[in-house]
């Protein structure tokens, strides 16, 4: 009688540690070449200090980027009237001082508006690409408010013109999804971080469980891994890493010292806050 019940937990045990490999596996073949994205570094938001006259997502940040020679990590969701817009946050109280979100105004309404306290304004999307003219490779982060995917096809149709080197990744698993059915040459990544560590209150804890482990994965086939530098040591994210090698890339580096100290444990790095040396 104990020996079938051992049997059977072993059994239950083996079975769940199955299931979560399956559900965390990675895209495995046709994956895209990830070559153009390798040795270089990614300005986060471009070359930035809020301080300054290049503030996050400017593009003067962006200029700055492009002239050091730094790859691009960016952020891209629409405004009111659909077009494309570079900006991280969903409102606009931290970078503008102002109520309401990207959303609620239109293009030209965002206009209004200069980022924190210099005279740079909110870039199209379409403006940030003309200005990088595939000098540098791209990271292009959608932020994709619940399960409205709608910034990508609106932002992939102009990629689609675009001559340089990007990839895409995003939080949210249904942005990854829609590349996979749309757009599956893209090299696609999942964003993630240990939720309920970092205090998001948002969703429901079971929904952070699941994508802090990753359990979307399978549905999603992502190519790489963009992850929270500080929770290298997460499970899933080590096993994409070593068990499927999925590129793991690393945000957000804030000092040369972090730099080195990751080096072994990612293989793109995002940063800011400091010049790296290339």
């Amino acid at each position: 009688m104990i020996k079938a019940i051992l049997l059977t937990v072993v059994s239950i045990i083996l079975a769940v540690a199955v299931l979560y490999l399956l559900m965390i596996m990675p895209r495995m073949l046709h994956r895209p070449d990830s070559a153009p994205f390798a040795g270089v570094l990614y300005a986060h938001r471009g070359l930035h200090d809020n301080t300054s006259e290049a503030p996050e997502n400017s593009m003067a940040a962006f200029q700055k980027a492009v002239d050091a020679g730094f790859g691009i990590e960016l952020d891209v969701q629409l405004s009111f009237d659909k077009v494309p817009v570079v900006f991280h946050d969903f409102s606009l109280a931290r970078a503008c001082g102002a109520e309401g979100k990207v959303a609620d105004y239109t293009y030209e309404e965002l206009q209004q508006f200069t980022l924190f306290d210099s005279d740079q304004r909110i870039p199209k999307f379409s403006d940030f690409l003309e200005l990088v003219d595939g000098r540098v490779p791209l990271i292009i982060e959608y932020k994709i408010p619940g399960g409205v995917t709608e910034v990508c096809p609106v932002a992939d149709k102009l990629l689609q013109d675009y001559k340089g080197a990007y990839c895409i990744e995003s939080f949210n698993p249904l942005g990854l999804l829609w590349y996979r059915q749309n757009r599956k040459e893209i090299m696609r990544g999942q964003l993630s971080d240990n939720f309920l560590k970092s205090g998001e209150k948002e969703f429901s804890p079971l929904l952070y469980f699941a994508l802090h482990h990753m359990l979307f994965n399978f549905l999603t086939k992502p190519d790489f891994i963009a992850y929270n530098h500080n929770r290298y040591k997460d499970l899933s994210r080590r096993l994409c890493r070593y068990l499927y090698r999925c590129p793991a890339v690393a945000w957000t580096i804030k000092s040369g010292e972090e730099l080195t100290n990751r080096r072994k444990d990612f293989d793109l790095f995002i940063f800011d806050s400091f010049l790296p040396e290339k």
